[in-house]
């Protein structure tokens, strides 16, 4: 099934289909959260059959929205299509935006809605979206990042370098 996803064509927004959008770099919505407990950030390391950066850690979870579905809908729909997690309470901490290669002749062109959500759930991994996660804390991150980039998405490398104290704000 071919997902379509909103994004700007010639200035005005439209449904197009999620690869295209990749394709040729258009700036479309999207959703990336954050799930904090205490000092330490869930990441997720990306399922192989991932069309881009597979393999690859990076936050809790992102996604784009469906064409006209509300950004709180879609993050709490993606952390139980990714991680298995229901009920979290999701706050929407602000919205940036970043473009990236992330391989294979695609960009990623987005404007980022921002969720935090804090709490150790219990996770139910969808193994095509997701082959592994762990916890770690902030500065061990950023010390990882640091020595070994390609290990990490570029949008989780942005939000750290750039867009920290938006998304972390007095937790970190």
């Amino acid at each position: 099934m071919t997902q379509m996803i909103p994004a700007r064509v010639n200035g005005d927004l439209r449904p197009v289909e999620k690869l295209e959008v990749h394709q040729k770099g258009l700036r479309h919505p999207a959703i990336s959260e954050f799930v904090l407990d205490q000092a330490q950030t869930l990441l997720q390391r990306r399922a192989l059959e991932k069309y881009h950066t597979p393999g690859l850690w990076a936050n809790a979870c992102c996604t784009h929205p469906h064409w006209g579905e509300a950004f709180h809908v879609c993050a709490a729909r993606r952390l139980e299509e990714e991680l298995g997690v229901q009920g979290m309470t999701l706050v929407a901490r602000d919205t940036v935006e970043y473009r990236a290669d992330v391989g294979n002749g695609l960009i990623e062109h987005e404007v980022v809605n921002l969720f935090l959500a804090e709490g150790r759930p219990t996770l139910a991994l969808n193994p095509s979206e997701v082959m592994e996660t762990r916890w770690i804390d902030m500065s061990a991150l950023r010390d990882e990042i640091s020595e070994a980039p390609e290990r990490f998405t570029p949008w989780l490398r942005i939000y750290l370098e750039k867009h920290s104290s938006q998304i972390f704000r007095e937790i970190a």
